[in-house]
């Protein structure tokens, strides 16, 4: 038993059979499908590579976490669908071979911390109310790491998990990363469809294609979302937070106007687009790891990478419906635009 210990803490042999296996590029980029369904709480290499596969595609599982979540199940069978494919289970053999045919670029990439990633300026620690965010010069990151997993769509455990050892802190340093796109394309949007039963949003094409999903947190019983089909009227980045004492939300007391300044980690992220109806948007997040499974403030919350490629694809005028039920038959026959 003490030789077992001592080997165990000096040898550095693994005191979980789970940590065996371990997550690295080579086991995230030579991962194949297997039946077993994984543990939603576990980092799983197979459920990585298909969540780069899904945002790479523009059916977007929301924070990249290895893990076979809502949000992943969400743009899984939206996918199915789209594909024509059988969506009772979400991961199938079928799924998983047209979904690796999407793309043949290697899932795990190395990426080199540049000078701006480390440069900051950080903030310690993010306000828990609002009031006490209003004197804070910007809503910054809270350190490089946050700022690196969010530029690749990823979430800091499973950064850290596949970068052991490193402090992501220094300049020149080599990481590993998930292979997505790093610059926002241009979507050809004609119509954006929010399904608030299903906390999902849908953009399509002119001809009814569907050409993006993404995983969403819509209204709450405080402020429920619109109904019917509003318009775009604004788009932009770093958007500044203005909070309205009349919306009366919980846990805000103040009972005066105040403002909050831009930054990723301000109430409403890094995009805003504006509706119609005054006060309603659609927005980015601070918490990305919370889409779908909190409520929002009335507004559309989306990832601020994903709000990002719907703001940087809108035009003023676009509509925006909302609806209680998803159109299955739309999803189920649109083809999938190449």
């Amino acid at each position: 038993m003490i030789r077992w210990l001592f080997a165990i803490i000096f040898l550095g042999w693994p005191v979980f059979p789970a940590l065996a296996a371990g997550i690295d590029a080579a086991s995230i980029n030579n991962a194949e499908y297997h039946a077993k369904s994984p543990a939603e709480d576990k980092i799983d290499a197979a459920i990585v590579k298909v969540q780069v596969l899904l945002d790479r595609a523009r059916f977007s599982p929301g924070e990249i976490d290895g893990k076979l979540g809502e949000n992943a199940q969400k743009a899984l069978k939206a996918f199915a669908e789209v594909n024509g494919l059988a969506s009772g289970k979400p991961l199938t053999s079928e799924i998983w071979t047209r979904l690796s045919q999407t793309s043949k670029d290697p899932i795990i990439t190395d990426y080199t911390i540049s000078k701006t990633d480390v440069k900051g300026p950080f903030l310690q620690r993010i306000p828990a109310k609002m009031e006490d965010m209003k004197d804070l010069e910007a809503l910054d990151y809270t350190s490089p790491r946050e700022a690196i997993a969010e530029k690749f769509h990823m979430s800091e455990e499973l950064l850290k998990a596949i970068n052991p050892g490193k402090k992501f802190n220094e300049a020149g340093e080599t990481i590993s990363v998930v292979n997505v796109p790093n610059q926002q394309e241009k979507l050809a949007i004609d119509r954006i469809e929010v399904d608030k039963s299903r906390q999902t949003v849908k953009a399509f094409d002119s001809t009814g294609a569907l050409i993006a999903f993404f995983p969403a947190t819509v209204g709450s019983e405080e402020k429920p979302t619109p109904n019917g089909t509003l318009k775009v009227v604004s788009a932009h980045a770093n958007p500044t937070y203005r909070y309205n004492p009349d919306y009366k939300f919980k846990g805000v007391k103040s009972k005066q106007a105040f403002t909050i300044k831009p930054g990723p980690n301000n109430p409403v992220g890094s995009f805003w687009i504006g509706l119609s109806a005054e006060g309603y948007g659609i927005h980015g997040t601070a918490n990305p790891s919370k889409i779908s499974k909190s409520e929002s403030h009335g507004c559309v919350r989306l990832t601020n990478w994903d709000a990002g490629l719907l703001s940087a694809s809108v035009k003023k005028g676009t509509p925006v419906a909302f609806v209680d039920e998803p159109d299955d038959k739309t999803v189920g026959q649109a083809k999938r635009s190449k």
